[in-house]
């Protein structure tokens, strides 16, 4: 065990004296941004989702009113898309208004990259 410790530690220290210089952070930036712009993408189209599930619900709860049963599941598909589409849209909001009460701006730019001094 000790050797194998010891072996880690020999080829993990010069990753850690590397771990202070600047560029290998550009990837890690790029990375964070595309993940970034997915969510922006995705986020609409969960939306989408979970309102055609509601309405998938209703047309199930229509359709079959001589069902009890079958009303009964189009009635909890209803339930579940309302609570659905109330959560996604509540934690949008919520993140919107913590952005702006702390003076984050969202969807922009903001130009101000945190820097160390002596690192270009």
């Amino acid at each position: 065990m000790k050797k194998f410790l010891g072996a880690v530690t020999a080829f993990a220290l010069p990753m850690l004296a590397f771990a202070q210089s600047g560029p290998q952070l550009g990837n890690i930036e790029t990375f964070i941004k595309s993940i970034s712009r997915l969510i922006n993408l995705l986020l609409p189209i969960v939306v989408a989702i979970a309102l055609l599930y509601f309405f998938w619900g209703l047309a199930q709860f229509i359709l079959n009113s001589g069902d009890d049963k079958a009303q009964a599941v189009g009635k909890n598909r209803m339930i579940w898309g309302i609570v659905t589409l109330f959560v996604m849209v509540s934690v949008w909001g919520l993140v919107g208004f913590v952005g702006s009460a702390l003076g984050i701006q969202q969807g922009a730019n903001s130009g101000n990259v945190p820097t160390v001094q002596g690192v270009n």
